[in-house]
């Protein structure tokens, strides 16, 4: 089986738990360190699936590998290989099949609840979870507009876009993707990120992040595990 491609834009915000469950899952993948100067590859062809991960940095930076990833996920949706983005990445799929990028009303950062919908495509996706409220991990200034032929799978009163669907691709804003250790080294950052913003309910301290951590983490586990084990039955074998 082709490896699934995962590419890291920042140190700190790695494969978490996707890796873990590929993994578990016995499925191959490759670490492609864009932060450290690895180039996009030119095709889709080689690997099973693509998954970006997240960055601090906009799609709407004039970085060279943002187009090359585009152009690369894009070729991807015209091979049929699943594609999957953690907050940044959702974004960078949002921007490369016809969607825009903009500033979030709010910053949001920390524990919050998020709403799956109720519709077809939202039951094949979460099961039993679908029409249900999670509190899922958010880290976040900007968000992603639905891409043409895209359907809305998740979002919350902070940030209308959450999550969408488009056949096989999975584009989130949301971080599904934490371990302990992660949400620990994010929040040795916290406060340049709300440098000059005022530290309203949608941010939440490092404190009450770390303290929330342990009760909220199984159940973001179980929604992990329905929307990465739907996403992998796309891959070819």
């Amino acid at each position: 089986m082709l490896p699934v491609a995962i590419f890291r834009h920042a140190p700190i915000e790695g494969p978490g738990y996707f890796a873990i469950f590929l993994e578990n899952n016995r499925i191959p993948w490759q670490l492609i360190a864009v932060d450290a100067g690895a180039p996009i590859p030119a095709q889709a062809a080689d690997f099973s699936g693509l998954c970006f991960m997240g960055g601090p940095m906009s799609v709407n930076d004039p970085l060279p590998w943002i187009e090359q990833s585009c152009a690369l996920i894009r070729d991807a949706d015209r091979l049929g290989k699943p594609v999957i983005g953690h907050c940044l990445g959702g974004q960078l799929m949002s921007k490369a099949l016809g969607g825009e990028i903009t500033r979030n009303p709010i910053k949001e950062i920390g524990w919050g609840p998020v709403f799956a919908e109720r519709h077809a495509l939202a039951q094949t996706w979460l099961g039993e979870q679908a029409g249900q409220s999670v509190p899922l991990f958010h880290w976040h200034g900007e968000t992603f507009s639905l891409p043409p032929g895209a359907s809305r799978l998740l979002g919350n009163t902070a940030c209308a876009n959450q999550a969408f669907v488009r056949g096989p691709h999975l584009g989130m804003q949301c971080h599904v993707e934490m371990t302990p250790e992660m949400i620990a080294s994010w929040c040795e950052h916290w406060p340049e990120e709300v440098a000059g913003v005022e530290v309203r309910e949608a941010i939440q301290t490092p404190e009450t992040m770390l303290r929330e951590a342990p009760d909220r983490l199984p159940a973001m586990r179980r929604f992990a595990d329905a929307l990465y084990g739907h996403w992998i039955r796309g891959l070819a074998r």
